[in-house]
């Protein structure tokens, strides 16, 4: 694509958005395919033998992230050499064929095996995805991009909720719910590998891999960057007990069914994050006009508003009151967008573009271990009977170091687009 007149630039920045409403779909699916796991556990313990202890199914969410966090740098990596595009597209081919399979499992297992191979096919959508959205965008829409991008993560958070209702109809069932979507995604995976084909980005020619010998090394040697992947780590350890475990929790703690403790723990704090990630990017690319370290305040501020919504979530079964648990779930889901629609933008202003895939991959295998530490340690925690205010202080107290570790951040390329 030429870019060196008026037109060819209005194209590119007319396809930069396209190309984040081709990928939102699939951001979609990717959590919907997690999500509906954890809002249709009643119906998949009654249905899959073997898994009679709260410490198995916590292994079955573990195992995933496992798995995922393992190979996301591998994911980066071959993404930073070859072509996102078609690393996008195939991720999204094999994990759609895995969420069909795992509609035919019948042993705990088996449940376990395909859990791990969604771990295996998923783990290099995100890194690729959101290095390729950061190639198309600049540092002036970089995180709104971004945040859009991520709406359609809690979009298929908020679904997945709805899963419970789903999988209570006996003319549907869990079953029926992972076959259908992987169906979906078999369908969507090739005609978007061409799509996002039609216009590429400018200035993205390959380089030949020995010509960037020092790729990792230089992530490993960037202060920045550790203090971002232990920023990314913390909050992370009580997102995933938050998506995972919190259908189970509201549903035994409020003594509600399965399909409302699903909505209950998804859909409120869902809506709230799309918020959140839309006047977070929106603020954060504002803020950047004025500060190099625009992006790193807002991010912070969003963390501020987690630290209180962990303690209110943690004593809302104490007090007794759903109502609270979803006003502070609300209040998370906020602080989360602002988050979340600044990681990888963060990430471009303290690496270079060959490095970002390679880079959040890195994030990712950090900060998902320690997720599926949470998700297993959780449910340990819950057979221990230790009281859940307790389990979400210590979230609270992680989010409070995290505030001071993102402000400690210091960017070292111009705008983000090294």
């Amino acid at each position: 694509m030429d870019v060196d007149n008026d037109g060819g630039w209005k194209a590119h920045r007319q396809f930069a958005w396209v190309v984040v409403g081709l990928l939102v779909p699939v951001a979609l699916l990717n959590y919907l395919d997690r999500q509906m796991l954890a809002s249709m556990k009643g119906s998949v313990i009654a249905d899959v033998p073997g898994i009679d202890q709260q410490a198995k199914w916590g292994m079955i969410l573990a195992v995933f992230k496992w798995v995922y966090a393992l190979l996301s740098p591998l994911g980066g990596w071959i993404a930073d050499r070859y072509s996102k595009r078609w690393v996008v597209g195939l991720s999204l081919l094999a994990w759609s064929l895995v969420t069909w399979g795992t509609g035919q499992v019948q042993s705990y297992n088996q449940l376990l095996a395909a859990r791990a191979m969604m771990g295996i096919s998923e783990a290099f959508y995100i890194p690729t995805a959101l290095a390729l959205i950061s190639e198309y965008h600049p540092a002036s829409t970089r995180s709104r991009a971004v945040g859009l991008h991520q709406m359609g993560i809690y979009l298929g958070v908020i679904l997945g909720g709805f899963s419970g209702y789903i999988a209570d109809k006996p003319e549907l069932g869990w079953r029926w719910a992972f076959q259908s979507c992987g169906w979906i995604g078999i369908a969507y995976a090739l005609p978007l590998i061409w799509l996002l084909g039609l216009h590429p980005a400018p200035g993205l020619q390959k380089e030949h891999p020995s010509q960037n010998p020092s790729l990792t090394r230089g992530l490993l040697s960037n202060r920045n960057f550790w203090l971002l992947v232990t920023y990314f780590t913390l909050p992370a350890i009580a997102g995933w007990v938050v998506r995972d475990w919190m259908p189970a929790i509201l549903k035994e703690s409020f003594q509600i069914g399965q399909g409302k403790a699903g909505v209950s723990a998804t859909v409120y704090w869902q809506v709230a994050a799309i918020a959140g990630a839309i006047v977070g990017g929106w603020l954060a690319d504002r803020w950047m006009r004025h500060s190099p370290r625009g992006r790193i305040w807002v991010s912070a501020l969003g963390m501020s508003l987690i630290v209180p919504a962990m303690f209110g979530v943690g004593f809302s079964p104490t007090v007794g009151s759903l109502t609270m648990a979803v006003a502070f779930l609300c209040l998370f889901g906020i602080g989360w967008g602002f988050f979340d629609c600044n990681n990888m933008p963060i990430l471009c202003q303290i690496a270079p573009k060959h490095q970002r895939a390679t880079g959040y991959g890195i994030m990712n295998l950090v900060s998902i271990s320690c997720g599926g530490l949470a998700d297993w340690g959780f449910g340990q925690l819950q057979d221990w009977h230790v009281p859940l205010w307790g389990i979400f202080s210590a979230f609270a107290s992680l989010a409070v170091v995290s505030v001071f570790l993102v402000l400690a951040i210091r960017p070292t390329l111009q705008d983000g687009e090294g």
